[in-house]
Order: C-alpha cells, then structure tokens, then sequence
C-alpha cells in the first residue's frame, strides 16, 4: 500500500471533546503522527459514557491512532515541553478557551515566531472577537443559538440534531482549512493562522433557511419532510412500513405521477405541474402519494420506484445501521485490550479504506517516552 499522504507530519492538539479530536482524528487516518495533550484529569470527553465496551463511545470514535501525554500548563515544566513540541511540529490544534493559551504565554503568535512553518488552528465557540468571543460553548448551544434547532423537528417543538452536528461539521472545516495550509506552505514555506469558531461553520450550513428567512419565508419544521421540495417525505405502505421517498424535479415527478401513482394527469395539473406548486400544495400531493403508497405492500413499493428510478429509502433505527447489508465496519482497540466494532472510515482511496493504528490511548500512554523526545 502506498505511503499515507500525511506520513511524516507531525501534529500537536491540545484537545476535548468533539471538535478538535474529529479534526485531528482525520489528519491521524491520513498517516500524521498525532500527540494528544491533555489535561492531568483527561479530556472529559473520556467520561462520557460507557458504551464501548466500557470505555466512553465519544473517545474510542475521535481518538484512535493518536498517543497521548498529560500535561499541566500551569507548571513551567509542562509549558516548556509544550513549546519544544510545537517548535518541531507541523500543525497545532487546540480548543481551549479563547485567550487561554495566551494567558500562560504559549500563544498561536509566539509559537509562530518561534517556528514560522507552523500551522497553527485555533477552534472556538463564537470566534475570539466581538460580544459573544467569551462565552462558552458546546454543540446543543451552538444549534440553539444559531437557529438551527428551530428549524429541526416537528411542527410542535424544536429539537436537537441527532449528533453533535456542530462540533462534527466544525471538526471538518478545521480539517479542510489545515490540509489547504499544508499546500499553501509546500509552496512559500511559511505556515498559518486559522480560526474556526462553532457558531461561523453552523451558520454557513444554514445558508438556504437563512436566505429564506431573509425573504420573509422562514422555514418551518417539517419532521421527515424536506420544506423546498414536494413529494419528499415518508408515506406508509399497505402494512403499514414507511418509507422516505424522495423527487427531485419536475421529470421525476412526471416519471412517479404516470409509473408509480398511475396517475399521469398529476403532472400536467396547474397545482402540481412545478416544483413550486407542489410545496404551496403539499397536502395534495402528499395525499395522492399516500394512496398509491398505502394499496401496495412494501416489496411491490420499492419495485415499483425501483423500476421508475424514484429515489427512497427506509426509515431506520441503529438496529439496522449495525446490520445494514451496506455498512463498512472496522475494528478499535480500547486500552483494556478489548476491540469494539464501528464504522469504518468513509473515504475509499484506490480501492482501500484506511485504517491505520486503531488503538485507543489510555491516558498519558505515551507520556514517558514524548518527554524524552522533547525534553528541553
């Protein structure tokens, strides 16, 4: 197998929970040589359940492949060591709080004057500016405070996403912006400061409500329901099964009207013939699909749109994902020395996902032998 793109790299995160784990988890799979700092106590995130097979779900998930030493910034021990780690290193991840680092001396600024091919990203809730930059933030805040929650659920309440979406999306936004200043620095050598706050990446991923909204057509909740498209949404087969079903444009619909409701008048009716017409009218037409859907049973649904080329889908519980017939898996070791099963890595490359080291660190694994290799 050929060499993983980021071999040789070396990243220093000071890191917890979710969103600089994911970033660096990443650069981690990629073949970079991740050293997790954290506090004497642990990343919290370690506490967090117990779901995999004793250890935290949270933690196995974020922090494979990477080693792991404790360290108090607080002493001057701690902090030098710190220093003569970033001075080798190519990127530095951290998610403190803003103004923390540079409180104990050890800012993005003096770090890069010390070593200017650093690539150095800080990740915070509401940036480092402007009235909110001192608040805290976690992922259910951020969804809040961003209107996110409003416009998920259903028509009586707002709700949270499922995961930590935020934190997950600010991950990768802080993995992409890395990876660019690894190429920015091949060419001029010299490396980068970059700020990811929380609440900037959410609010970029509501740019379509937000644009609606500023229209005078906020979005609504909808539930399993896409509110710019009709029919989009689930419809209950004869035995009752649901399933999602999904048009995309106004073909499709002509193609689902004649072929599966066997109703091709549908398309060429003024209230339903756009797209347009059928989410001022959605009642109707989710209606006209729901009878279609409700007189067959579900293996003669899914043909039906299987041989119109209708998108759909089943509406799943975990129970399926862990059994889903298209679910690539992979292995973890946790520290008891037990393996855990989970997703697998998304990116196929040249025919082969990666795996890399799939150890989970204990806490401070590592601690002796990085000491040694950075001692000042």
């Amino acid at each position: 197998m050929a060499e993983p793109p980021l071999s040789g790299m070396l990243v220093v995160s000071i890191e917890q929970a979710v969103a600089a784990p994911y970033c660096t988890a990443r650069l981690a799979e990629a073949g970079a040589r991740v050293i997790k700092v954290e506090r004497p106590e642990g990343d919290f995130a370690r506490g967090y359940d117990r779901a995999a097979a004793g250890e935290s779900s949270y933690f196995v998930w974020l922090n494979r492949g990477k080693e792991s030493i404790a360290l108090d910034l607080s002493a001057a021990a701690d902090r030098a060591l710190l220093t003569a780690m970033t001075d080798r290193a190519d990127v530095l991840v951290q998610n403190l709080r803003p103004g923390t680092l540079e409180r104990k001396g050890l800012g993005i600024a003096a770090l890069r004057a010390r070593n200017p091919a650093l690539i150095a990203c800080a990740i915070s809730g509401y940036g480092e500016t402007g009235p909110y930059a001192a608040r805290k933030a976690y992922d259910l805040l951020i969804q809040a405070e961003s209107g996110l929650c409003s416009i998920t659920g259903g028509p009586e309440a707002p709700a949270r996403v499922g995961i930590s979406v935020v934190d997950i999306a600010t991950g990768a936004a802080a993995q992409a912006a890395i990876l660019e200043a690894l190429i920015a620095r091949a060419r001029t050598g010299t490396g980068a400061d970059i700020r990811i706050s929380m609440f900037d990446v959410i609010a970029d991923w509501l740019t379509v409500p937000y644009l609606h909204a500023a229209a005078g057509r906020a979005p609504g909740r909808v539930g399993l329901a896409h509110p710019s498209i009709s029919p989009y949404g689930v419809f209950a087969t004869r035995e009752g099964e649901q399933l999602l079903i999904a048009v995309q444009n106004d073909r499709e619909w002509a193609v689902l009207a004649a072929d599966v409701l066997g109703r091709p008048d549908l398309a060429r009716a003024p209230e339903m013939a756009t797209n347009t017409a059928r989410v001022a009218n959605r009642a109707a037409v989710d209606a006209a699909v729901a009878a279609a859907a409700g007189a067959m049973a579900r293996p003669e649904l899914e043909a039906a749109l299987s041989r119109a080329g209708i998108a759909f889908a089943g509406v799943n519980a975990m129970d399926d994902l862990i059994a889903h017939p298209q679910l690539a898996t992979a292995r973890a070791r946790i520290p008891a020395g037990a393996e855990v099963t989970l997703p697998a890595a998304a990116a196929v490359i040249d025919g082969a996902r990666r795996a890399g080291d799939t150890a989970v660190p204990a806490l401070d694994r590592d601690g002796a032998a990085i000491r040694a290799e950075f001692a000042p």
